[in-house]
């Protein structure tokens, strides 16, 4: 609870890190995901740091992993995750890696290149062998363009043209044959008619079986054609007409006897090409079944390797060279952590210098850390989204854990609603390990991240991207770098957390499908609250798909009303009933018509003996379910429990600043900030609160009547005057109500000028009474305090420099001032606005109620209109249109409101009470996906 409670102690620390152990450490810290480094070389370009080679050599390999990637994509090959997680590679072990994985590529490209060369001349010799045996029926059958076609030819060795044709033909004929993609036939014909002017026969017809269009891939069908003409300059108008159409023109033989000579060689080509493509095909099998084995694996390693290398840039080197140096953020903690990792680190290089750490003093503000599991991280990533915390500032996240779930259900308030939601929620729950569920959640995080597998500086994450290469995201920028599978090459710039919450825009980005189901997945515990506090509001309610059920019989009885003596028998129908009491439609056997006509609604009077027989034991007596004027008493209800919740939320803020200003040594603020403002809280709307109860426990049924209006009191409190008409609750109550409005006007002068003079007073004590300079060694800083101090980027000279200039001081009071009004300002006015900014309790849960009574009337009340075979049968799909309005209008509409709206009254209306909210977060350098959930 305590590292729930506020951030944890955060130090700044060197690491002193030998050459040869260097690389071995680092990737021991990476494992173990404890540090954040700094760069400490701010202005060296990216080009001109030490290991700026190593980086580029992890770069060519990781562009040698996509074209390995890449092919085994085009095999329609997926590639696995990586089984386990293996460490970042020695310099002999990425050698051997750099060298298999090049030696793989080039096998790769080579087969790969002649499967292609072997495909295109299969392609091409079977389409010549369609072409050879299509022609045998065009040849034997001339026909002029555009006649019906003859019958066939009953021998294949009939002439191509008829006897009685030769005597009127003394030119050769020639041909031209080939095939053409079938959405250019109608053109390239209409083309060649106008071309030739007719002096041609073209006969088309497509080919018996489909074939892959080596531009495309796709598998079409494709056209054969055979054109016969006289004349060279034809023939060279249809060949030059054929390459513009792209088409594949195959030399057609004259005679019977060469075009069989041909086919035959064409059956002994085809056959040899496809035994010898079947061996390429085993032969690249095997070598994509080695980079499935292999690649994950190296990917993994080469992107860890990278990210060593990166944060090796961001060290500094000693005056020997021989040592790097580094600066990181680490919990307090968890030092002896990173001094073991340091020591198995240098054991492993090898190396016979020990590596160590040392803690030095920063007056710098160091990163937040809060550590959650599944169940905070939740309720923590509400609070972060509003604002990281500031440095070891109140967390709000655990009281969030119950006060968001209740005031989301006091809007969301029903027994069906909520039991409907806790179901699903806890489905979520007791599935989260399923391997669906996993697969679901992982595919999400694969398109969007995927493995984070480190952190370079002040912010710069590497992840691992399923089936890509990686993307980077930079904590101040947003910037995020990949190149991987369903995404593509592209660029995404935004402000943002890691798993890509935030706005931003990007070419080739990708939407995945199931984002909405990762984000329920992961705010499943969330939910399963906000469904156990609205079943308890829907109690409290009483309301259960807007129906009312009677566990406990009513308190309230008809029977003794009706039959008792004093029961008003008035000619003139009654005026209405207060909204305290329920007023009810009596059945029509009851009394005469008369009687009825004159008398709508009947109101139950507690004050006769029995007919009133004490509260409801839990909740609203179902009574009023039936009452005319149930929704004037839950809107009284309603509205005084928002404005007393509200106020209690609100005063409940302004106490948890105490921990703050306890816990940074501001004890003035307690009484110069904290007390002002809770005097101007109780004395204003903490006295409503009171009026709503003391009105609530004075006065009873019997004089209900004669109740004052709190709303005029409270109206008359600011304008110091009282009303005749409206009776005072207790003697005295205009003095005190006076003496309260002058303590909440007097408090605020206090908490404009309170600490803005407290903070300048003691600043020209302080200068007074400053004490004489120290000798030098005095001023060096303890390593293990917290006085104020640099880092190893400062000088000696800007940690002992003097004071502030009366310049600077005068700007500094200024300053504080100015914030101290606008606090001032915000907290006074905030008070008035937020109060009623609670009202959204009551509006929303009256909407939600109406709603759900409006849903039940029209849809599911026709159900039951008839009470035969028939209306079994209507039953059915008005339930199954009342069920999907109800999940779709209720549950995620509603719910989506109600959700808005209570993470509004967190964010502006409890936590801006003690909450700033100005930190960032510490972000290690990891090869875990998260090392602190």
């Amino acid at each position: 609870m305590g590292a729930l409670f506020r951030s944890e102690e955060i130090g700044l620390a060197q690491l002193f890190l030998h050459s040869a152990a260097a690389y071995s450490c680092v990737s021991e810290l990476g494992e173990r995901g404890l540090l954040e480094f700094r760069d400490l070389n701010p202005k060296v370009s990216a080009f001109q740091r030490r290991f700026v080679g190593e980086v580029r050599r992890c770069e060519e390999m990781e562009k040698t992993f996509t074209f390995l990637q890449q092919e085994l994509r085009g095999a329609g090959r997926v590639l696995g995750p990586c089984p386990e997680s293996p460490r970042a590679p020695l310099a002999r072990e990425a050698l051997r890696v750099q060298e298999q994985s090049e030696q793989l590529a080039q096998e790769l490209r080579e087969v790969s290149h002649n499967r292609a060369s072997l495909r295109g001349r299969l392609r091409e010799l079977r389409q010549y062998l369609h072409v050879l045996r299509e022609g045998q029926r065009f040849t034997s059958l001339p026909a002029p363009l555009g006649s019906p076609p003859r019958p066939r030819a009953l021998s294949e060795h009939e002439p191509i043209l008829d006897p009685s044709l030769h005597q009127h033909l003394d030119r050769k004929i020639n041909f031209v044959a080939g095939v053409i993609h079938p959405w250019r036939v109608s053109a390239f014909e209409r083309l060649l008619w106008r071309a030739c002017r007719g002096y041609l026969v073209a006969s088309f017809v497509e080919m018996p079986e489909p074939m892959e269009d080596p531009a495309t891939g796709e598998s079409i069908t494709w056209v054969i054609f055979l054109i016969s003409y006289w004349g060279e300059q034809i023939g060279q108008k249809i060949r030059k007409i054929s390459d513009c159409f792209h088409c594949h023109v195959y030399p057609y033989p004259e005679s019977e006897a060469s075009r069989a000579d041909t086919m035959s060689g064409l059956h002994s080509q085809i056959q040899d090409l496809s035994v010898v493509l079947e061996e390429t095909e085993q032969y690249l099998a095997q070598v994509l079944d080695k980079v499935v084995l292999a690649l994950p694996t190296w990917r993994v390693q080469i992107q860890k390797m990278k990210a060593i290398y990166l944060i090796l840039n961001q060290c500094s080197f000693d005056v020997t060279e021989k040592c790097l140096i580094a600066e990181v953020w680490c919990p307090v903690r968890d030092l002896t952590q990173v001094q073991d990792a340091l020591r198995q680190g240098s054991y492993k290089s090898g190396s016979s210098v020990e590596c160590f750490v040392q803690r030095i003093p920063t007056s710098e503000s160091p990163p937040t850390l809060i550590r959650t599991n599944k169940f905070t991280a939740g309720f923590q990533s509400i609070v972060d989204a509003y604002g990281v915390a500031s440095y070891q500032e109140v967390n709000p996240a655990p009281y969030a854990i119950i006060t968001f779930p209740f005031i989301f259900a006091i809007m969301f308030g029903d027994v069906g609603h909520g039991l409907l939601m806790f179901l699903f929620a806890l489905w979520m729950v007791l599935y989260e390990n399923s391997p669906s569920l996993q697969q679901a959640s992982n595919e999400v995080r694969g398109t969007w991240c995927g493995a984070r597998l480190g952190g370079v500086g002040p912010g710069l994450e590497v992840w691992d991207m399923a089936g890509g290469m990686g993307w980077a995201w930079w904590r101040g920028m947003g910037l995020v770098v990949w190149d991987g599978d369903s995404m593509g090459q592209g660029w995404w710039c935004g402000r943002g957390s890691v798993w890509g919450r935030g706005g931003g825009v990007g070419r080739g980005s990708h939407v995945c499908p199931h984002q909405i189901w990762l984000t329920f997945f992961e705010g499943r515990y969330l939910i399963l609250l906000m469904g156990a506090f609205s079943i308890y509001t829907g109690f409290i309610y009483n309301e259960c798909f807007s129906k009312a059920t009677v566990i406990f019989p009513s308190a309230w009885s008809v029977a003794t009303m009706a039959n008792h003596s004093s029961w008003r028998w008035d000619s003139q129908p009654p005026c209405d009933p207060p909204r305290s009491l329920p007023a009810l439609t009596p059945p029509r056997s009851a009394h005469s018509s008369d009687y009825l006509a004159t008398h709508p609604s009947l109101t139950l009077d507690p004050n006769v003996t029995g007919v009133f027989q004490g509260p409801y034991p839990f909740g609203i007596d179902p009574i009023w379910s039936l009452a005319t004027n149930h929704l004037n008493f839950l809107n009284s209800f309603k509205m005084k429990m928002s404005v007393v919740l509200g106020i209690v939320h609100m005063g409940f803020g302004v106490l948890l600043g105490v921990f703050n200003h306890v816990h940074f040594q501001q004890r003035h603020r307690l009484v110069l900030e904290l007390l002002p403002e809770m005097v101007f809280l109780l004395a204003l709307f903490g006295y409503l609160v009171f009026l709503i109860f003391y009105k609530w426990v004075k006065f009873s049924a019997a004089d209900s009547l004669v109740a004052p209006s709190i709303l005029i009191h409270f109206i008359d409190m600011f304008l110091f005057t009282s009303n005749a008409g409206n009776l005072p609750l207790y003697r005295g109550q205009v003095p005190v109500q006076t003496v309260l409005v002058a303590l909440a006007l007097a408090s605020v002068p206090v908490l404009l000028l309170g600490t803005p003079l407290y903070l300048c007073c003691r600043r020209r004590a302080s200068r007074t009474s400053r004490p004489a300079p120290v000798a030098a060694a005095e001023q060096e800083p303890l390593l293990e305090g917290q006085e104020a101090g640099n880092s190893v980027n400062a000088t000696k000279e800007d940690v002992e420099s003097g004071g502030p200039s009366p310049d600077a001081e005068h700007s500094d009071f200024a300053e504080i001032f100015m914030h101290q009004a606008i606090h001032t300002i915000e907290y006074c006015l905030g008070c008035v606005s937020n109060t009623a900014s609670y009202l959204r309790l009551w509006a929303l849960s009256l909407a939600h109620a109406q709603l759900s009574e409006v849903l039940w009337t029209m849809v599911m009340r026709n159900g039951f209109v008839r009470l035969s075979y028939a209306g079994g049968v209507v039953l059915v799909p008005v339930f199954a249109a009342f069920a999907v309005l109800t999940v779709a209008i209720l549950l995620v509409m509603e719910g989506l409101s109600a959700f808005l709206h209570a993470l509004r009254l967190h964010w502006v209306e409890f936590q801006n009470k003690f909450y700033v909210g100005a930190g960032y977060k510490l972000c290690p350098f990891a090869f875990a996906p998260d090392a602190w959930e």
